[in-house]
């Protein structure tokens, strides 16, 4: 297992603890949550990165991250909806999509990397996830469920582009 292979894997150490904490309703624990979670999303960027660098980028990288990256995406928001800060659908709709792209995956010749719908679907749930985590005011009720709703679309909209047949001409990495 090459190094970005085992910063990949490393991400799956924090989840734990960040599923702990969240259920401690105390700003120091939503502080330290939002850490270990901006930590985790950060390796997401720095084994890829690393990867392309080092040119090791592996048929197992490009399985193992998405893997890791739906496990540290799902995990919170599980707890977020038990804890009622979001509804059960939208999470359900997220899960939905990754377990369609992860059996539609299974079936093709070739691994792909993420393209940029992907990455943009990606960084919006770290953004919603991390807004909703973190100790804000009432003030930023709304603009987290915002950002939650808007990565619920992303989510749908990567998913369809994700499985449609490239067409000549468009961009989409």
């Amino acid at each position: 297992m090459n190094l970005p292979n085992l910063i990949t894997f490393s991400r799956l150490l924090g989840i734990p603890f960040l599923l702990y904490g969240l259920y401690i309703p105390t700003p120091q624990a939503q502080w330290i949550c939002l850490t270990i979670f901006l930590i985790a999303a950060l390796t997401d960027w720095l084994d890829g990165y690393l990867a392309r660098k080092l040119n090791q980028i592996t048929d197992l990288g490009k399985f193992l991250d998405p893997l890791v990256d739906k496990l540290l995406v799902l995990a919170p928001l599980l707890v977020l909806v038990e804890l009622g800060k979001i509804p059960a659908w939208g999470v359900f709709v997220i899960l939905a999509r990754e377990l369609a792209i992860a059996g539609w995956r299974v079936n093709q010749t070739t691994i792909t990397g993420a393209n940029i719908w992907g990455k943009l679907k990606t960084v919006s749930q770290i953004i919603a996830i991390a807004l909703l985590i973190a100790p804000l005011s009432p003030a930023w009720q709304l603009p987290s469920l915002i950002a939650f709703w808007v990565s619920v679309i992303l989510t749908i909209a990567s998913g369809i582009i994700y499985i449609l047949p490239p067409k000549s001409g468009m961009i989409t990495e």
